[in-house]
């Protein structure tokens, strides 16, 4: 159990208590201790009765199925590896920008919810991380199935594909993908790349919350410093085969 919490305590915060608490929900709902129907976002139920917590719980929770039960695991997977990797890649070091980057989607993603009446949404931020590491990751070489090689770039769609025919639909995922997309040109492709005005800062109150742990400038407006990205062998390094999508792994290798 020393292990097991050692490794928990070593997710960056952010990370941590977010993977907490999609690990938490969707058991909470899977034991009964909550009815699941309570913690889906239901738009006339949070309008009419003002159940407020309907798109955090959302967010949160996933059905844990015989049906389903995989496809939870390979997002819970995804929500740990590139949540890690991005507030310890691009946002090391600035607590506050990754949160403010998480709540611009998760508001994005709760609006369009609300309008599509999804009633889970646990995929689509999940995906949406997962596109603004791959927008910062563009040329690494990840590897996935059947020994498939491509740049990271292609992974967000790579995964669309691959839920799709896992779990039978694809809205989630591209509801994800746009969602990162925009943060990602809103916060630096337009401001930085096209000289357009920036649209997004991360507002004075976060940092008080969630302080700078290393010196330099912060905010949005200013990328993240990107730091070249060797092409990475497969997973497992030498010998064991363990998954690591994302910067050369595979998912099914044991």
């Amino acid at each position: 159990m020393s292990d097991i919490g050692d490794w928990f305590r070593s997710i960056p915060l952010v990370t941590r208590y977010w993977f907490a608490a999609s690990v938490a929900v969707p058991f909470i709902g899977k034991l009964g201790l909550i009815d699941f129907k309570n913690l889906m976002l239901i738009p006339e139920l949070v309008f009419s009765r003002f159940q407020i917590w309907r798109p955090v719980t959302a967010t949160l929770y996933f059905p844990i199925t015989p049906n389903t039960g995989f496809l939870y695991l390979v997002n819970l997977y995804f929500l740990y590896q590139y949540s890690t990797r991005l507030e310890t890649g691009a946002f090391d070091g600035r607590p506050a920008d990754y949160v403010f980057m998480l709540l611009f989607n998760w508001i994005c993603i709760v609006i369009t919810g609300l309008l599509m009446d999804m009633r889970l949404l646990m995929i689509p931020m999940i995906m949406s991380v997962l596109y603004v590491w791959a927008q910062f990751n563009k040329e690494t070489i990840v590897s996935f199935w059947f020994g498939t090689r491509f740049k990271a770039h292609y992974l967000p769609w790579v995964i669309l594909v691959f839920n799709f025919i896992i779990g039978g639909s694809f809205v989630n995922e591209l509801t994800g993908n746009l969602v990162g997309h925009l943060y990602f040109f809103l916060m630096f492709k337009y401001p930085m790349d096209l000289g357009g005005r920036c649209f997004l800062s991360t507002p004075e109150f976060l940092y008080r919350f969630f302080p700078n742990t290393r010196g330099g400038v912060s905010g949005f407006g200013v990328p993240p410093t990107r730091r070249p990205v060797p092409q990475e062998p497969a997973a497992g390094g030498g010998g064991g085969g363990r998954h690591n999508w994302g910067q050369g792994f595979r998912l099914g290798g044991e």
